[in-house]
């Protein structure tokens, strides 16, 4: 019974930090059904797919409703994303656990020191509509897409970083993935939800507590927008992922 109520409020918990900060709560998901839980990393990938995508939806829907996704260059993303989650999710029956966690872990690393140089060097901006910016979407997209298929992971990490390194503005950024994740997450569960790997015991209490801050983080997101924590997203993200890079890889 302990078991469960930890899983309620730890899944409330990563709801609603995976909302507010466009996803990325399948690398913490992952972090705790296997650290706590005990989970082999078959399982809890896919249970780890399954948990985090009802409150990404949900909070792809409260998003569009305040006119937060920019869907043109979300589209963009996702023309590369999801045959990239197709790919991953075939791939992920014969690449070894230690070495995808070791390209992921090196990804994410750069990706987050990528992202603490552009906090420092460049002011936030619109993006642009240039071949440059569609060309890098793209390999954003494509690179979340495998993260999903092969490990399991949200993928949401490395949309957000790449929609700040592109210039969107804060919470456009956060709610631009979270409307990508809702996309890549359902084709990625479809696919681990045919191996019949998923650990329902653990997945269903996270999932429901997952649900509840999915529901409140969008609320918060509208009042956080206009102070000055928005400005602080950037730096903790991008620690987030060097840390979370650093610990794939131990």
């Amino acid at each position: 019974m302990s078991t469960i109520i930890f899983l309620v409020a730890f899944g409330i918990v990563v709801g609603m930090l995976t909302i507010l900060l466009g996803g990325g709560g399948g690398a913490i998901y992952l972090g705790i059904l296997t650290g706590v839980i005990g989970l082999n990393a078959a399982n809890a990938a896919s249970t780890s797919l399954v948990t985090s995508l009802p409150p990404v939806i949900i909070g792809a829907i409260s998003y569009y409703r305040q006119g937060k996704i920019d869907v043109k260059i979300g589209n963009q993303m996702l023309i590369a994303a999801l045959p990239s989650v197709v790919v991953g999710s075939i791939l992920s029956h014969f690449i070894p656990d230690s070495f995808y966690k070791w390209i992921i872990g090196l990804i994410m690393i750069i990706l987050g020191v990528n992202m603490l140089r552009k906090t420092k060097s460049v002011s936030e901006s619109t993006i642009d509509n240039s071949g440059n910016d569609r060309l890098k979407a793209s390999l954003y997209g494509c690179l979340a897409g495998l993260m999903v298929g092969i490990a399991g992971m949200s993928g949401g990490a490395v949309i957000t970083a790449g929609l700040f390194i592109l210039g969107l503005e804060t919470f456009n950024a956060t709610a631009t993935s979270t409307y990508v994740l809702a996309f890549m997450s359902t084709v990625g569960m479809l696919f681990h939800l045919a191996g019949g790997s998923i650990d329902w015991h653990a997945g269903l209490p996270l999932t429901l507590g997952a649900i509840v801050g999915a529901i409140v983080a969008p609320m918060l997101a509208s009042g956080l927008a206009k102070s000055s924590i928005s400005k602080y997203l950037k730096p903790f993200i991008g620690t987030m992922l060097v840390l979370l890079g650093i610990k794939s890889l131990l």
